[in-house]
């Protein structure tokens, strides 16, 4: 019988198949449902659908750099130990390559990887690997240079934490020194017009509140006010906050003293965000035993 998309698809939301593998097991079944999961089964291409509802918040991300482009892709899994698994850091790097030339995550998932989609191949890694992964997120930077960092490395272009920084003039030494310091701060914009607005006045609600409990005049409260939102600012911006390779000067500065200015920056850390079950993988391991 003739093996249709809607028969592929959900063969694949059953097993979490690849396409491919669906539409073959589809094939030799002569697309009996039931009987192409079981020899999807046999193949150890089925088993990937009982992983995917765990936790992935590990992982690494991988960063590259070709001439005045970078991109940094997160690459979940859900143990650190995968983290040092080569087959899993060599799919990492392939993915973070082949995120050069999309535009964004969901066409990431779709490029092709040695005649695989990065979807596919994600897919057949859970079932090789044992543990739920996934393509979490990618991000791309542009400019006269971009500089990358990488932190607790795992290995060339891998690690917890990457950074990107572009730079219009300057060169690869000074924006490799402000990635260094974006790693290290996480800074939450460039510049106090790229933040978010809720967020800036949110906190000058909170700031107007506490100098109103001083007691004071209200024209010393708007100094009080002016004072501590600039500290604020200098605290969460990029390029108003101290240097950690010189904190006598601002990274705007050190910018502009090696003839650059910033342009933007990408800082992706593995886990951000996502909101880890207390239970741990071994701990899970032991209570399906128990």
């Amino acid at each position: 019988m003739a093996i249709t998309a809607k028969m592929v698809k959900e063969l694949r939301d059953a097993t979490a198949a690849g396409m491919m593998d669906a539409k073959k097991a589809l094939t030799e079944t002569n697309g009996d449902m039931e009987a192409a999961v079981d020899w999807l089964r046999t193949k150890g291409l089925a088993k990937a659908a009982k992983k995917a509802g765990r936790t992935a918040a590990e992982g690494l991300v991988g960063v590259k750099v070709d001439g005045g482009k970078g991109v940094a892709v997160e690459v979940n899994s859900e143990t650190d130990f995968v983290g040092k698994n080569a087959e899993f850091q060599e799919m990492v790097t392939d993915i973070t390559a082949a995120a050069m030339g999309v535009a964004d995550t969901e066409a990431l998932l779709g490029a092709d990887l040695g005649g695989k989609s990065v979807a596919d191949t994600v897919t057949a890694k859970i079932a090789t690997i044992g543990e739920n992964m996934s393509v979490r997120r990618m991000a791309k930077i542009e400019g006269d240079v971009v500089g990358s960092y990488i932190h607790t490395a795992a290995a060339d272009g891998l690690g917890r934490i990457g950074v990107l920084v572009a730079l219009k003039g300057g060169d690869e030494a000074i924006a490799k020194q402000i990635a260094m310091h974006v790693a290290a701060t996480n800074p939450a914009s460039l510049a106090e017009a790229d933040l978010d607005a809720a967020v800036v006045e949110r906190e000058k609600s909170v700031l107007t509140e506490q100098a109103r409990e001083s007691g004071k005049p209200d024209a010393v409260i708007e100094k009080m006010i002016v004072g501590r939102m600039k500290k604020f600012f200098s605290e969460v911006t990029l390029v108003n906050q101290a240097f950690v390779m010189n904190p006598d000067i601002t990274v705007g500065q050190a910018a502009k003293d090696a003839g650059a200015e910033i342009i933007g920056f990408v800082r992706l850390e593995v886990g951000e965000g996502i909101e880890k079950k207390s239970e741990d993988f071994a701990a899970e391991v032991a209570s399906m035993a128990g």
